[in-house]
Formats: C-alpha cells, sequence, structure tokens
C-alpha cells in the first residue's frame, strides 16, 4: 500500500500541525516607543493594549476620554523576533490622544473633553468619549473599548461632563449635591490577568469635569489614572492624567471666559505576557525537535497535596470631617484554610496543579475628604478564592456620609441634628461562606463638637457604635499563625470625635487605625487589610487604608517560585512545608519536588 506523503511529513500522523509555544509565563511592560523581541521558543503571546487618554476642555470643560483598553489572546507570533510596538501619547488640552498599536493590534484613543460656551465633548472610535461641557452639552460616545463621557445638564449648568473610563461612563454634570457628579468614569482592573503591573494595573480612567468659580465641587479622575477637573479659575486646582495609565485629563476651570486650559491626557502602555502552550495533534518529528530544544512545554500535573492559604483585602480609606463626625474605613475581607480562628475556616484547596498562579494583593483605599467619600481597599485573589477590599468610612457632608459596604463594611460619619445616627456600611459583601468580615458601626451626631464617627467593621467584629463624644472603635482583626508565628489581620479603623477632647475609636487588632480628635486618623497599617482611622479637624489630612497580603502554604512535596522579588518572600517552616508570601501582586509558579 503505497504511503501517504501528508502522513509521511506528519510523522505518520494525519491531522492539525502545532507548534509549542515555551515562553515561561514571562510578562514585560512596555512604556515607550521600541521593539519587543521574543524569546526563542514563544510562538504565542497575552497582550494588553492601552491607547493615549485625551486632553480635558477648557474654560469649565469637560473631562477627557480615556483611552481604550482590551487584553488580545492568543496572538501567534515568530520565536527571536522584534516587534514594532508604539506607545498612544496622552491629548495636550482640548485634544485628543493617540492610539497604541503592537502585534497588528490597536488600543484605541480617547476623545476630549467638550470646551465651553456649549460643546459637546469629542467621540471616540474605539476607546472613550469626552465629557460635555455646559448647559446641556452632551457627552461623546465611547467605542468598544471604552464608554461614553458624561452629559451636562442644562441651564444655568456649570458642571462639567465627566470623561468616559475603559471600566464605566463618565458621570454627568449636575446641579446639586450628587456623589461621584461629574467624575470621570472608572478605569479596569487587568491585575489578574497581568499581576505586578504598574498602577496596580488599574488603566483607563476618565478624566474629571470641571465647574465655574461660585460652584463648591469638580469632578475627580476616575481609578485608573484620570486628572481631576478644576474648580473654578484655579480654585481648586485640576490635574493632568497619570502617565502610562491612558487616563483622561481634567477640565480646566470655569467661567466659560476664563481662559483656563485644560489638563493632559496620561499616554498609553502594552503588557505582552509570553505563553505556555502545547495542545492539537502533534507528530512525533515535531515532538522529538521541540522537546530537544527546550521548547516543549511541561505538561502540567496533579499536585496531589492540599494547599491552604490566607487572602487579606486592602483596607479602606477612613472619612474626613472638619469638626463633626468621620467613620472608621472598612477591613479587607479575610480569607483563611487551615490556620487561624476554626469558625472562620475555609476549605484548603484541592485539585491544584503545577503551573502559574497570578497573585493580586489589593491595595488600601484612597483618604477621605470633605465632600468626597473615601476609597475602598482592592481585592485580593489567589486561584478561586477572592477577598473584597474594605468599605469606606463615611465623611461628614450628606453626599458621603453613610459608611460604605465591602468586605467590612465602614463606619457612618456626617454632622446633622442632635440624635441622628448614619449607619455604618454591611461588611460580607459580596456575601461568601465564612464571612469575611463585619458590618460597620454607625455615627452619633449632635452638629457640635460631641459628634462621632463610627467604627469600621474587622474580621471578627462588627464596628462600634459611636455615643456622645466618644468615636466607635474599630472590629477587632483575626489572628492566624499560617507564617509561623501568631500574627492579626483585618482590624476596622477607629471612628473619629469632634473636638471636645472626647476618646477617638481605637483601631481593631490586626492593622485598624485609631481615629483623630481635632487630627488625623492613623492610617491602616500595611499587609494586613487594616482599615484607616477617621480624620476630624479641617487642616488634617484623612489617612488610607493597609494594603492586603496573600500567603500559600502546602506540604514539601511542591517548591513555590514568585516574581516579582520585591514582592515574593519564599521559606520553608521547621516542619517541612513550603510558605509563599505576597506583599505585593505578582506571580506564583508551583512545581513538584
Amino acid at each position: 500500500m503505497p504511503r501517504s506523503k501528508s502522513g509521511s511529513a506528519n510523522g505518520g500522523v494525519i491531522g492539525k500541525k502545532n507548534e509549542a509555544s515555551f515562553g515561561k509565563c514571562t510578562q514585560t511592560v512596555i512604556t515607550g516607543d521600541g521593539n519587543h523581541t521574543t524569546q526563542p521558543g514563544t510562538r504565542v503571546v497575552k497582550a494588553l493594549l492601552v491607547g493615549g487618554g485625551a486632553g480635558g476642555g477648557n474654560q469649565q470643560g469637560g473631562g477627557g476620554g480615556a483611552g481604550g483598553a482590551e487584553v488580545f489572546d492568543c496572538i501567534s507570533v515568530t520565536g527571536n523576533t522584534a516587534y514594532p510596538i508604539d506607545i498612544g501619547a496622552g491629548g495636550a488640552n482640548n485634544t485628543d490622544g493617540n492610539d497604541t498599536t503592537a502585534f497588528g493590534k490597536t488600543g484605541g484613543k480617547g476623545g476630549t473633553g467638550g470646551t465651553s460656551p456649549v460643546d459637546n465633548g469629542n467621540s471616540a472610535p474605539l476607546g472613550s468619549g469626552g465629557g460635555g461641557s455646559n448647559c446641556g452639552a452632551a457627552g461623546g460616545s465611547g467605542g468598544p473599548q471604552g464608554n461614553p463621557g458624561g452629559n451636562t445638564a442644562g441651564s444655568p449648568g456649570g458642571f462639567a461632563g465627566g470623561g468616559g473610563g475603559a471600566g464605566g461612563a463618565g458621570n454627568p454634570g449636575g446641579t446639586g449635591c450628587t456623589t461621584n457628579e461629574q467624575d470621570g468614569g472608572p478605569g479596569t482592573d487587568f491585575s489578574p490577568q497581568f499581576p505586578g503591573t504598574p498602577n496596580s494595573g488599574v488603566y483607563g480612567g476618565g478624566g474629571g469635569g470641571a465647574s465655574r468659580t461660585d460652584q463648591p465641587q469638580r469632578g475627580e479622575g476616575g481609578p485608573g489614572g484620570g486628572g481631576n477637573g478644576e474648580r473654578g479659575s484655579a480654585q481648586t486646582a485640576g490635574s493632568n492624567a497619570t502617565a502610562n495609565t491612558g487616563g483622561g485629563g481634567g477640565g480646566g476651570g470655569g467661567p466659560t471666559t476664563s481662559g483656563r486650559s485644560g489638563f493632559n491626557g496620561g499616554s498609553g502602555i502594552v503588557v505582552v505576557r509570553e505563553l505556555n502552550k502545547a495542545s492539537g495533534v502533534w507528530s512525533m518529528q515535531s515532538q522529538f525537535s521541540a522537546i530537544s530544544s527546550g521548547t516543549w512545554p511541561d505538561g502540567s500535573v496533579d499536585l496531589g497535596v492540599n494547599v491552604d492559604y490566607l487572602v487579606v483585602a486592602g483596607g479602606a480609606g477612613g472619612g474626613k470631617a472638619c469638626t463633626r463626625a468621620a467613620g472608621g474605613g472598612g477591613a479587607g475581607g479575610y480569607r483563611a484554610s487551615g490556620y487561624g480562628p476554626s469558625p472562620l475556616r475555609g476549605s484548603a484547596l484541592s485539585g491544584l496543579t503545577t503551573g502559574c498562579y497570578a497573585i493580586t494583593v489589593g491595595a488600601g483605599g484612597a483618604a477621605g475628604q470633605y465632600a468626597v467619600q473615601a476609597g475602598n481597599g482592592g481585592n485580593s485573589i489567589f486561584s478561586t478564592i477572592t477577598s473584597a477590599g474594605g468599605g469606606a468610612g463615611g465623611s461628614e457632608q450628606g453626599c458621603v456620609r453613610t459608611g460604605v459596604a465591602g468586605g467590612s463594611g465602614g463606619g457612618g460619619g456626617g454632622a446633622a441634628v442632635p440624635g441622628n445616627v448614619v449607619p455604618g456600611g454591611a461588611g460580607n459583601t459580596p456575601p461568601v461562606s465564612p464571612p469575611q468580615g463585619n458590618n460597620g458601626g454607625g455615627s452619633f451626631l449632635t452638629n457640635g463638637p460631641q459628634s462621632a464617627g463610627g467604627g469600621g467593621g474587622g474580621a471578627t467584629a462588627a464596628g462600634a457604635n459611636a455615643s456622645c463624644g466618644n468615636g466607635g472603635n474599630g472590629g477587632a482583626g483575626a489572628p492566624n499563625t499560617i507564617l509561623g508565628p501568631d500574627s492579626s489581620y483585618a482590624g476596622g479603623g477607629g471612628g473619629s470625635q469632634g473636638d471636645d477632647g472626647g476618646p477617638v475609636g481605637s483601631g481593631g487588632a490586626g492593622g485598624g487605625g485609631a481615629g483623630g480628635d481635632d487630627s488625623s486618623g492613623t492610617a491602616g497599617t500595611a499587609n494586613t487589610g487594616g482599615g484607616a482611622g477617621g480624620t476630624s479637624h479641617a487642616p488634617s489630612p484623612a489617612v488610607a487604608g493597609g494594603s492586603g497580603i496573600v500567603v500559600i502554604r502546602a506540604p514539601s512535596a511542591v517548591v513555590f517560585a514568585g516574581s516579582p522579588g520585591c514582592a515574593f518572600t519564599g521559606s520553608t517552616h521547621p516542619g517541612g512545608d513550603k510558605i509563599a508570601k505576597f506583599t505585593a501582586s505578582g506571580t506564583l509558579t508551583i512545581t513538584k519536588a
């Protein structure tokens, strides 16, 4: 019987030919124009492309739209080959951003914000649209990699819309006190797919819209590098977007004849991950050749052991008051197995295989302002375990006084008639079992210096309610011995006290910060997930929450390696267990001993 030529060429196997990719999970961050040269064994890459953000509009202008952001999977490449990378520049004031290109793919530019008098925001073919400028102007439409900019209110107007972000639309400019009015749209968190990248992996925040001279607020830039809008002729300065985030620039302040310029958009970024990949039908010759040259990926193998974990999210920022009540930040969500209080122990992970695992360590939430909500903490993630960031503590103004829900909820703040109580935020949000946190405490308001803020919730206890002249204590965190020594994590922040010298709320054990009395509170402790204490004093700045932590522990049959080195610490317990600790996002590689 004649031999098949196609079968012979394919080693006697009839089927699709494939090539192995042995990229070793290598990740490269590219922030400027140039070439990226692939490793010799790489055949497939995964790439994040973020376009340049647009500048904000001039004189009571809308916020700039963020550059488009998209992950492109399974891009076929050739090993040891230089590929040109073009990073899109951010737009100057009243100017669109620029496209980012790599591997034949495009991260689109953002559209600029409108300039007063009445001017719509620019639309973007791929990225996000700019915010409208004034008196009913519309926000620009966004493309598939972004979202639309915010519209403005009709006459008398004055509140410009925020630029669209990669993760959401820009907020509209309204006519009154509404939380997040005029803010730029949020960016997108890409850290689960690309751990350890700059700006905590969050890109494409829209620029905040500006306001005219006699209005009390301006738009904040969206998370992901968006610049702040300006309040009336530099009464509160705006800002450029952060470089290499694709954020939109803030709008220039009013009135419409001020001549104030908008602020610059942020340049884009490219992140390349060179993949290990082998699938399909393979000839014996191609397998032998790949193995001989060291380009055949190791097959993933079941570890055959249970893996314990401690995953603590970032604690929330504390609220800010001038002379009244500010709540403590809620602790980051706490999830653990094998160690710590038994009622909070989840099941160890089974069925894991050798290979690379993305580790996300949540950042601490940003500090609040008098009329601006503090930030929630960032989520922490390992495998199928996600712990939610702590909920922000309430500030003084009515728009932002309620504590926010999160892993543990933030304490309430505010100022109001005597006897009024503002609730804290709900804990264990989103709900998991065992619960990852507890509720924040309510504030006690007297419309005077004896007002006090509620404590943020902690891993093992709710934040305490405030009483007349007494700030609520932060909820206690959880002790855990997964690292060997007994350490506590995820304590809530204490509530502030007005300015009459009464006791402030203490921080919960596990990194929670104490509240302030006529002073700043205490920040949450880094790598504990502790919530920040509330601040009660006009000139004193509020404080941020503590970052989270991820710890993995397994029997001696496994080997842990991690990157980057500044984030990872590997150790061996005296009993033989292997331990991997991450204090920032990175990649864990697991092999068998």
